[in-house]
């Protein structure tokens, strides 16, 4: 107990003193806001905040980043890395903003972690995939380095590199539940029963048309490569897998063996696919072939394609507004788009890692404040705050109340989309 007294206390001493020494970043993080933005009505900045680096991970890329769904400071870091021929170990670091110079966390693991996901109703718990196909619990309320509970040959691990796991609500039975989608073409379902990773295969993604020819005759199906998914935010049954392929399935929990709709997406792997947080039925997607596209799951061909000269990492959208995604590019550049502001072209082109043998891994906004944060191929998190023309609201009309909220939002997009169903009239 006595020790427990003095790291609580060392830890917001340690805080302090970093505040004062992150003081002119700190002050800028809550107050600045640069003058000259009302004058620039469709360019917007990225101002750099803090940075966050660890010794024992400057060797290692960041794989996968994610912020905590209670504690708005604080997120979690998977390191690994993306070139199979440099396989070693990995690390899972948790930091918050109070803290810069120093990891909350520290867990490392034997193989590199490729994905991870905090609980939505239980914050301290982190699924995280590994490059060796493992998936694993950790519990951060348990002074354990290892994780709680880990798959293993035996209980269905994956054969290839899990590429991304998120959670689902819990099953009948109030057991946690989460999903895993992989190189090697299954998507599991992982319950948690009696301190036991209980498996049950959803979907195998097969390509179609292309039988092998195996030994002796036999018919040989090829399997898709699973590369990253999401689940629709109200439609429980519904989700979207992107594959090595190119392709974008969208499956349905209740059918093993088929897909509802296919789309030609991409040319290359589609590296990210998420829906709109407001808008049921908008999703956008990101590849390796350089371009972003958002869709809308009715229809088969893509409503909007933007195209960023540079592969695309990851894509993801704003939480504050239906219409501001960003994607992040190998080339070192962050892209912001708002489309009620502009259809064509990013708001903010900006160079974040300026090195040439670094590349941009992964971005995420932050649910609160107007944050992202950006994690690259040398273990480096750089946090970057949005200028006010990246982070609009709904205006207010004269005389009437100002409408905030999801109905505004979906209300937004949907006018933009409209405008692109439909051809523009002939004048």
């Amino acid at each position: 107990d006595d020790i427990n007294k003095i790291s609580k206390a060392a830890k917001i001493m340690e805080r302090m003193v970093n505040q004062n020494t992150f003081d002119d970043i700190a002050q800028d993080f809550k107050y600045f806001e640069d003058a000259s933005d009302e004058y620039r009505d469709q360019e917007g900045t990225l101002l750099p905040l803090w940075k966050f680096q660890y010794d024992k991970t400057k060797r290692l890329a960041v794989t996968a980043i994610s912020w905590n769904p209670k504690y708005k400071d604080l997120f979690a870091v998977g390191y690994g890395s993306y070139d199979f021929m440099k396989q070693g170990q990995g690390m899972l670091l948790l930091y918050t903003m109070k803290n810069p110079s120093f990891p909350e966390y520290v867990f490392s693991s034997e193989s590199g972690i490729m994905c991870l996901d905090f609980h939505n109703d239980h914050p301290y718990l982190v699924a995280v995939g590994f490059y060796d196909g493992n998936v694993a619990i950790y519990n951060l309320k348990k002074a354990t380095c290892q994780p709680s509970y880990k798959s293993s040959a035996k209980s269905g691990k994956h054969t290839e590199p899990v590429w991304q796991v998120k959670w689902q609500k819990d099953d009948m039975d109030n057991n946690l539940n989460f999903f895993s989608v992989s190189s090697d073409g299954r998507i599991v379902s992982w319950t948690l029963v009696k301190n036991e990773l209980v498996h049950t295969d959803v979907i195998k993604l097969s390509v179609e048309g292309t039988t092998m020819q195996g030994p002796e005759g036999l018919q040989l199906q090829t399997l898709g490569c699973g590369t990253s998914f999401d689940f629709h935010k109200k439609i429980d049954y519904l989700f979207l897998v992107g594959t090595e392929e190119g392709k974008i399935y969208k499956c349905s929990k209740c059918y093993s063996s088929q897909f509802l709709d296919v789309f030609e997406a991409h040319h290359m792997a589609v590296d990210s696919v998420s829906w709109n947080p407001y808008h049921l039925k908008v999703f956008i997607s990101c590849s390796s072939d350089w371009t972003v596209k958002i869709w809308d799951h009715t229809i088969k061909a893509p409503m909007f394609i933007y195209d960023l000269n540079s592969a695309v990492g990851d894509v993801a959208w704003s939480p504050y507004s239906s219409t501001v995604f960003a994607a992040v590019t190998t080339d070192g550049k962050a892209h912001v788009f708002d489309l009620s502001i502009n259809k064509y072209e990013a708001l903010c082109t900006q160079l974040v890692v300026a090195k040439k043998k670094n590349k941009i891994t992964h971005i995420q906004f932050n649910p609160v404040y107007p944050v992202v944060i950006i994690g690259d191929e040398r273990g480096h998190v750089t946090s970057l705050k949005l200028s006010p023309n990246l982070r609009r609201m709904p205006k207010e009309k004269k005389g009437q109340e100002v409408k905030k909220g999801p109905e505004v939002e979906i209300a937004k997009l949907e006018k933009l989309l409209n405008l692109v169903r439909e051809p523009e009239s002939k004048e």
